[in-house]
Formats: structure tokens, C-alpha cells, sequence
């Protein structure tokens, strides 16, 4: 076995144990959301005043178990991050190592930010607009799993949408993406948006376009935010190839 060989096995073996670290953590934080998975539902269902109806046994932990995932994604969002770090970390400048490392928090704070955006704007707005729909024709009256199912289709796309700058510019710094061959495929992006929202907002016009604008518009202030980044990358990767000739 050659040198080549044996150094592409331990990065596959330091690969498999960051990748491993991060279904731990997972896990983890999945085991601890369904702990706090009453507290959580009645947060998000204290502003209803009226208790949700479950047509059996079982959908009670259905509720519970998708309510714990969101916890869990949202945990182990900076656990993954650090661990793509530390695998890439050996192959970094000190300024990329320090410039990447400073996105992790962050990437956690907007994955928060997404999700109450999701919360308070788009899942009450796409909420009001079906029930007036329906005013006079029918009374509504809701199923936890189906409110719940609801509620987290239109929160935890935002939540991973939000993400979308931050997960740009930190595979930018880290040398992994190349945002003006991003923007060259920019019309398939936006076609994938569309069908995204599509597929997670109910069917009808007005409520595609509210789930599908805001994810356009993220993408784009990604695309730019990732381009000051590696334009920022290449001075300075230039001023150093600079001063080693000196």
C-alpha cells in the first residue's frame, strides 16, 4: 500500500469519526427534545385557546417525535459545522480557519431566525388566508398531527433557508464554492425554489408566492454575501503569494 493510499484512509477514517460525532449529537438532542416535547408543544399551541383533537394513540407520538427532530436538527446544526471545520482545518490559513470558524454560532442563531420568521409571518399570514377561504362554507376544526404537520411545513423550511448565507460563505472562505459558478446556474436554482415552495405551501397561488419569493431572495443575498467573501479571499490569498516572492 502506497503513501497515497494510507493518507486517503485516514481521511476517510477522520471523515467517518466527525460524521459520527455529528449523528451522536443528533441523537442527543433528539432524546432531550422529546424530554421537553410538552413544553414545547404547549408553547407553540398556547396562543390557539383551545385544546387539538388526535384521532388515535399514536398520533401522539407522531407529534412528539416531529416537534423533538426540530430541536435536534437545530442542536446538531453547530455540532456538523464544527466537525466539517475541524476536518478541514488542517488544510486552512490561519485567516480561513479563524474566518470560518466565526460563522458556527451564527449558524445556529439564523437557523432560530428562520424558524420564528416562519412562525410569526408566514404561517399565520398563509393560515388567515385559508380559513377566510373557507368563512361561512365550513367550520374548521383541526387534528394535532395535521396542525402540527402544518405548522412545521411552513417554519422548518425557513429555519434551513436562513441558513443558506452563512453555509455559502463559509463553504466560500473554506475554498469548497465558487460563487460565479453559482450564479451560472441561477435559473435552475430558481426553478428548484419554486417547486420547493410548491411543494411545502397549500395549493394555491397567493401561498406559493409567499413561501417562494422570500427563499429567491434569500439565494440572491447568499450569492452576494459569498461574493465579497471570495473576492475578499483572493486579495488576500494574492497579498500572500506577494509577500512569499519577497
Amino acid at each position: 500500500m502506497n503513501y497515497k493510499e494510507l493518507h486517503l484512509i485516514d481521511h476517510m477514517d477522520e471523515l467517518r469519526k466527525r460524521l459520527i460525532i455529528s449523528a451522536v449529537a443528533f441523537i442527543l438532542f433528539l432524546v432531550l427534545g422529546l424530554i421537553f416535547a410538552k413544553n414545547i408543544y404547549n408553547f407553540f399551541m398556547g396562543n390557539l385557546g383551545y385544546k387539538l383533537m388526535v384521532l388515535g394513540p399514536s398520533d401522539i407520538i407522531w407529534i412528539f417525535f416531529h416537534l423533538a427532530t426540530v430541536i435536534a436538527v437545530a442542536g446538531t446544526i453547530p455540532v456538523l459545522a464544527w466537525q466539517i471545520w475541524l476536518f478541514v482545518k488542517p488544510a486552512l490559513k490561519p485567516f480561513e480557519r479563524k474566518a470560518a470558524l466565526s460563522y458556527i454560532p451564527a449558524l445556529f442563531l439564523l437557523f432560530i431566525v428562520g424558524l420564528m420568521f416562519g412562525y410569526f409571518f408566514i404561517f399565520p399570514n398563509i393560515m388567515t388566508f385559508l380559513l377566510k377561504m373557507g368563512d361561512g362554507l365550513m367550520i374548521p376544526s383541526f387534528t394535532a398531527e395535521k396542525y402540527v404537520g402544518f405548522l412545521i411545513d411552513m417554519t422548518l423550511p425557513f429555519g434551513i433557508a436562513f441558513e443558506m448565507p452563512l453555509i455559502l460563505m463559509f463553504l466560500t472562505t473554506l475554498g469548497i464554492l465558487n460563487p460565479y459558478k453559482i450564479v451560472k446556474l441561477r435559473k435552475y436554482a430558481y426553478f428548484i425554489l419554486v417547486i420547493i415552495a410548491s411543494m411545502i405551501s397549500p395549493p394555491e397561488i397567493m401561498s406559493h408566492l409567499s413561501v417562494a419569493v422570500p427563499l429567491i431572495l434569500l439565494f440572491e443575498i447568499s450569492i452576494l454575501l459569498s461574493k465579497i467573501v471570495y473576492k475578499k479571499k483572493q486579495k488576500r490569498m494574492a497579498l500572500l503569494n506577494t509577500e512569499d516572492l519577497e
